[in-house]
């Protein structure tokens, strides 16, 4: 990520057991795959876009930048 760029740290709290094959994917292009994960992920409309696809599975811990 580049320097000065805001984040979002993104926190799973949800298996993916028995979800959609996306939803699993999404997870994994949001770089987590396991419970309790956490991840700092840019703030852009794509990854906001995929946050709010999987939000039953995952919560906005909060800005890190």
């Amino acid at each position: 990520m580049a320097q000065g760029q805001k984040t979002i740290k993104v926190e799973q709290v949800g298996s993916p057991q028995r979800r959609h094959f996306n939803q699993r994917q999404t997870l994994i292009g949001l770089g987590l795959n396991k419970i309790g994960r956490r991840r700092d992920v840019p703030d852009t409309p794509e990854t906001r876009g995929m946050i709010r696809k999987v939000r039953h599975l995952v919560h906005v811990v909060g800005d890190a930048k």
